[in-house]
């Protein structure tokens, strides 16, 4: 009896060990199944800002609504020689040509902010290309520039986004530093916010018809000239040979190598 008894505890923990191996190998496997759908998607991110350590930056405006306020920062500009980029939708061009004009007519880059101005993250490829290539048609009626950089409604993007925009020419651009403007919080509130945060390779959010951003933007300039900051278009302070795009930051970087 005692050799049966034997017999069957040995049997019993053999096959406690091939049960517990055989689930090792089980979870083993689905660890990597489900490792890999994650490791294998990459994240295509924008370019929020540009590594760099020369004192240069971008101011960017982006019109959606409203155009009272355009033509006084489109003199402040002219007064203070700098040259920005305007993102425009396509309802604002429609409601807007002759500022549209206006606007390029002073130098200043012209970008696509999408036709309507919608959570492009939950469009089709086929209805996000739609947005983006009608406005640039639109644009280029009316000024004979074609749109290269694009910024998404709302700050909202998704792969699919990037990946139809890179492929029909554009690159696409968020902000590093952002004005909220919109909020309407006060001159002073708008200078505070983009001076202390101002920095090598950044991009500047503003929107063209914010009530204070008039008054905050010659004090702004001013002092980022006296702090010693170029500023230019986002084309200008892009990289334009081999890089890459940090996807935890969305810095644009030089890939090794490149000059």
């Amino acid at each position: 009896m005692k050799i049966i008894l034997l017999r069957y505890r040995r049997l019993l923990i053999w096959g406690a060990c091939f049960i517990f191996l055989a689930g090792v190998f089980v979870l083993s496997g689905l660890y990597n199944q489900v490792s890999g759908v994650f490791n294998s998607g990459k994240r295509e991110v924008p370019i929020y800002a540009v590594d760099m350590k020369e004192k240069k930056l971008a101011i960017s405006f982006d019109a959606a609504w409203g155009a009272d306020c355009t033509p006084t920062l489109l003199k402040i500009l002219k007064e203070n020689n700098i040259k920005t980029t305007f993102f425009l939708t396509g309802i604002w061009v429609k409601e807007y040509p002759e500022m549209v004009k206006a606007i390029a007519d002073a130098g200043h880059e012209l970008g696509n902010h999408s036709l309507t101005h919608p959570h492009c993250n939950t469009l089709s490829e086929e209805e996000f290309i739609k947005e983006l290539k009608d406005n640039e048609e639109m644009i280029y009626k009316l000024t004979k520039k074609r749109t290269r950089l694009f910024r998404p409604p709302f700050g909202e993007y998704d792969n699919n986004n990037i990946k139809a925009a890179r492929k029909n020419g554009y690159e696409v651009i968020q902000w590093s530093v952002d004005s909220l403007d919109w909020q309407e919080l006060g001159t002073e509130a708008v200078v505070d916010r983009i001076l202390k945060n101002a920095h090598p390779g950044a991009i500047m959010l503003f929107h063209n018809n914010a009530k204070y951003t008039p008054e905050a933007l010659p004090i702004i300039l001013k002092k980022l000239k006296e702090d010693g900051y170029k500023i230019v278009p986002v084309s200008d302070l892009l990289i334009k040979g081999d890089y890459y795009v940090e996807r935890h930051s969305g810095i644009q970087k030089k890939a090794a190598g490149s000059n």
